[in-house]
């Protein structure tokens, strides 16, 4: 996969920015990435949109900062030349699709019908837009359509929020999430940052589903000898050679990106993955009081 499409997937949220003053540009994509959430797709649609995204690209690199509702081939070389990195438009525009692959700009067009997807699997394309997800049919429409397309992936937007996000992505279909919850236009207009940035933090938390799985406790006994007392057993507790506590996530590869992020490091020899290469389990680099942490797919 495209590495910027790999990016939006593990990051798993973008948030879709109407933006009426650039100035709210730069405070509203470092509130997002405090909430852990270092994407925007600032839409083109508003006159402020082409001056938001330079002025992110340029204060904000860590921000992967894109165009939506892009139309046209001239709307996506300004974008382009403001500091997009994807595009993305509400509908499929072949034109458009052509000149992006042509110049090796992940694009995700807007596609909920089967003519649409046909064209942007023949153009070559990984991943669409499912715009206006509900409206459209929700996660059941692109269920329905997903099986005649067995390549594609879908990044669902429109009437998405947290209450839904969570049954969209563990779809494996699903590369990530869209939408406008945490930017709501009256608090971006009121500069409340710490309001957006806590409401990310809701989201990307709700996201990654983090549980304790189990915790096989080392043996510290005779040889053979198990020192699990038997009230423990079945309560999510073990006993083995050495101690590990299992921590359960809803996507192995969104957890080890938002937690290195937070300065935690993991262990590459570790990683197991299932026969379709995504990622099932991988362990912490280090012990945590004589215990190894590991992250385990829920």
């Amino acid at each position: 996969m495209n590495a910027i499409l790999n990016t939006i997937h593990v990051i798993g949220i973008v948030p879709v920015i109407a933006l009426d003053d650039a100035a709210q540009a730069v405070p509203l994509a470092r509130a997002l990435a405090a909430g852990g959430i270092p994407a925007a797709e600032v839409t083109f649609r508003t006159a402020a949109g082409e001056e938001a995204i330079g002025r992110i690209a340029r204060d904000c690199p860590e921000v992967l900062v894109g165009a939506g509702t892009v139309l046209n081939i001239e709307q996506c070389r300004r974008a382009v030349d403001a500091g997009a990195r994807f595009i993305v438009s509400p509908g499929y525009n072949e034109e458009l699709v052509a000149y992006c692959l042509e110049n090796g700009l992940p694009v995700l067009p807007g596609c909920v019908n089967a003519s649409d997807m046909t064209k942007a699997v023949n153009a070559g394309l990984e991943v669409v837009k499912f715009f206006p997800a509900e409206q459209s049919g929700g996660l059941q429409g692109i269920r329905a359509l997903a099986p005649v397309f067995p390549k594609l992936r879908f990044m669902p937007t429109g009437g998405v929020n947290t209450k839904n996000m969570l049954d969209y992505l563990r779809d494996d279909r699903i590369l990530a999430c869209g939408g406008t919850w945490m930017v709501k236009k009256e608090w971006i207009a009121a500069g409340a940052w710490e309001e957006i940035t806590r409401i990310s933090r809701e989201a990307v938390t709700a996201m990654l589903g983090l549980s304790l799985r189990r915790a096989v406790l080392p043996r510290t006994c005779g040889e053979g000898e198990d020192c699990l007392p038997q009230a423990l057993r079945g309560a999510g507790l073990d006993a083995g050679a050495d101690g590990v506590i299992e921590v359960a996530a809803n996507s192995v590869e969104r957890a080890v990106y938002h937690l290195g992020r937070q300065g935690l490091r993991f262990d590459e020899s570790t990683q197991e993955t299932e026969k379709n290469g995504r990622l099932a389990a991988v362990s912490l680099a280090g012990r945590f009081g004589g215990f190894t942490l590991r992250l385990v797919r829920a």
